[in-house]
């Protein structure tokens, strides 16, 4: 089995959540308004065994994928793409974007499915198109094994985070527990600084002078309509974090 995939530049895929590496986020904090994602991923499925390596397992049925994420409404369109529908930051764009279509996130016998476009989506799966995947296996795996090293690395640090947050807050824990229950599984999403808080040699006031702006202009461009209402809570409580640690770090000088 075979499958064929060329970009087309349509730009479709540039809209809503972006999952990032630790390294991404920070790196574009001052671009995307952040955010961590928990998704379920129950005992069975495919990618079972490589999140509970990459995150950590909640209970013997189900292993949790834990990401930092550019966390903007499905609607809304990359702060990067530009008018012409091509990336503004191509030589710098995150590790997950330089994978796309694949995700190393799976295991790369897992990924034909992610050859076939989305609904309005225009990329060319067609006869003139590369094929790029044959027989479970990615052609050109660069990108790839680059994500997945990425991944890997930071698996630690996610483990580490990811321990201290379900030890600290059953409620949490308990959530989890009714999301893994979906029949797709769940997913909530999260403030990014108890993660950052986890990472080396990381400095968070820093970080919150450059994600601040970002988490307000998201929030100013939110339409008032019902379904951007869990936008608007998550970018206030983040707002409201990050203008604590500002303060707290203005009265140390």
């Amino acid at each position: 089995m075979e499958r064929r995939f060329a970009c087309t530049v349509c730009g479709k895929c540039c809209y809503g959540w972006l999952p990032l590496s630790i390294s991404d986020a920070l790196s574009h904090a001052h671009r995307f308004p952040l955010a961590v994602l928990w998704g379920t991923v129950r005992q069975g499925a495919k990618a079972f065994d490589l999140t509970e390596e990459l995150g950590i397992r909640l209970d013997k049925k189900t292993a949790l994928r834990i990401t930092p994420i550019a966390y903007l409404p499905p609607s809304f369109q990359c702060p990067a793409l530009g008018e012409d529908m091509r990336c503004t930051i191509h030589e710098e764009k995150p590790v997950r974007c330089r994978t796309m279509p694949f995700s190393a996130d799976r295991e790369m016998s897992d990924q034909a499915d992610l050859l076939i476009p989305r609904s309005g989506w225009l990329c060319n799966t067609k006869s003139d198109a590369p094929v790029v995947y044959r027989d479970g296996k990615i052609l050109d795996a660069t990108d790839f094994i680059r994500e997945r090293h990425v991944l890997q690395d930071q698996a630690v640090t996610i483990q580490s985070y990811a321990a201290f947050l379900l030890k600290g807050a059953p409620s949490l824990k308990a959530e989890l527990g009714r999301q893994a229950k979906r029949p797709a599984g769940g997913q909530i999403v999260l403030k990014i600084l108890p993660l950052l808080r986890k990472v080396a040699d990381f400095d968070l006031a820093d970080f919150a002078a450059r994600q601040a702006p970002v988490l307000r202009d998201s929030l100013n461009r939110l339409p008032e309509a019902p379904e951007f209402n869990e936008y608007r809570r998550n970018y206030v409580d983040g707002l409201e974090e990050l203008d604590r640690l500002q303060i707290s770090a203005k009265g140390t000088i």
